[in-house]
């Protein structure tokens, strides 16, 4: 999965300036193709509410981004700079007891929504997964919301808008919500970045009434474009990146 540069970054022109996903197609799909594996936590019962998994998803790729070791000369930055310069891919699979144990011992970070649990792992080769996580099933992460979404109230909240025309399995879902949060943090200054990381990169993840996501579209905000690789057509757009700061500079 990938967002948007034919997928990795979107046609609506982006925000600001110093974002990656700005490169030529050409030479991200020529590069070698790195992933980035996220795992939520599925047990049999219990299982987390829709919004909190892709909210915490999100959540968990910037977490990965600033993460110390995934910087400068840290143990992850190698493989953090492979997977940026090629397509974004992520992709979600589920585990739950032993499964998400062993998972748990692997390098990475486990962020905690409100009921969720998703841990996040440096970027590996697209035909290298480690054997822990290739086994792991990316169907059977469908997910239900048990009582309605309330609406965004909190001011400054950033929100990402997913296209209320498609239909995706929570685990598609998360990766857009996912590939979303990046976006937007691409578009950020560093003072912009430094302030919603000390928040605990809170945001929402709603689904656009139709007429929101008509104006959205045509706002400049960052857009992500799915390359079609699973569930929906090539170039779909699938979520948009409502940043506060970024829709101050429209």
């Amino acid at each position: 999965m990938s967002s948007q540069h034919t997928n990795d970054t979107s046609d609506v022109p982006a925000v600001g300036a110093e974002s990656p996903f700005r490169q030529e197609h050409v030479l991200r799909d020529e590069a070698p193709q790195f992933v980035l594996p996220l795992v939520v936590r599925i047990e049999k019962t219990g299982p987390p509410a829709r919004t909190d998994a892709l909210e915490t998803a999100a959540r968990a790729v910037l977490v990965l981004l600033t993460d110390e070791r995934s910087r400068g000369e840290g143990e992850w930055a190698a493989a953090v700079r492979d997977w940026q310069d090629a397509r974004i891919r992520k992709v979600v699979r589920r585990a739950r007891g032993a499964e998400w144990r062993k998972a748990g011992t692997l390098p990475g970070v486990t962020v905690h929504g409100d009921g969720s649990e998703v841990r996040v792992f440096p970027p590996v080769p697209l035909d290298g997964w480690p054997k822990e996580l290739a086994k792991l099933q990316v169907s059977g992460t469908d997910l239900d919301d048990p009582e309605p979404v309330a609406g965004v109230t909190e001011p400054g909240l950033p929100v990402l808008w997913f296209n209320p025309g498609l239909d995706m399995s929570a685990g598609k879902a998360m990766a857009q919500a996912g590939h979303a949060a990046q976006l937007a943090w691409w578009e950020l200054t560093d003072a912009e970045r430094a302030d919603w990381q000390a928040g605990g990169f809170r945001l929402a993840v709603r689904t656009a009434p139709r007429e929101r996501w008509a104006e959205l579209g045509g706002s400049g905000l960052p857009v992500v474009r799915d390359a079609g690789f699973t569930e929906i057509a090539p170039g779909s757009a699938t979520v948009i990146a409502d940043h506060p700061a970024l829709r101050a500079r429209l």
